[in-house]
């Protein structure tokens, strides 16, 4: 049994290298597992820009589409402005049936959902940098092919990105697993030969 463990063991590795190596002439991409940073930030956080469908349930003249303004709030009827900015969806939902509670409704449900995202922004070393939309899921892969792919010059390891709300970029490596956020500045540098 422990032989058969210790096999396994050794073939699991074995095909792991195996995925990692790119043929010559191939863009290398590091396949390695999400970090603990890439994973911290998958939970959504509203900010400026962002547009939102709001439902007040059995309140049609409360519900609609809302924009976050550049404070980070949205501005409704009835109650006036609800900060937005920073929180999740949910977050965002419980304190917008706060507010309506405070004299307005009793026991209010809200449901929001984002309908666009604020834009991405690449630069550097790819073929169309500037301003795109986001997409759920998007990774700098998808991001670099959506800018037209890499440059001739391009550094295909590491990646730069300064988060929104962020004052400062970060090095990441480039693996097919790196997020990107909405409002996100990537910055693809230049390789050295």
């Amino acid at each position: 049994m422990l032989r058969l463990l210790a096999l396994l063991t050794l073939a699991l590795t074995a095909a792991s290298a195996c995925a990692t190596t790119g043929g010559a002439g191939e863009a290398e991409l590091n396949l390695a597992p999400a970090s603990e940073e890439q994973r911290e930030i998958s939970e959504y956080r509203l900010g400026s820009g962002d547009r939102l469908r709001v439902i007040v349930f059995g309140e049609d003249t409360l519900s609609g589409e809302y924009t976050v303004d550049g404070s980070g709030a949205v501005s409704l009827p009835l109650i006036g402005e609800v900060r937005a900015g920073g929180l999740t969806l949910r977050e965002f939902q419980r304190a917008m049936e706060a507010s309506l509670s405070e004299g307005y409704l009793n026991d209010p449900r809200v449901s929001a959902e984002v309908m666009n995202f604020r834009p991405f922004y690449i630069m550097g070393e790819v073929r169309e940098p500037g301003e795109y939309p986001f997409t759920s899921g998007l990774t700098v892969v998808n991001a670099v092919a959506t800018a037209g792919g890499f440059s001739y010059r391009a550094n295909t390891r590491r990646v730069f990105i300064k988060r929104a709300g962020s004052d400062r970029e970060v090095e990441y490596p480039l693996t097919v697993n790196t997020p990107v956020q909405p409002g996100d500045t990537i910055r693809i540098g230049e390789r050295f030969f």
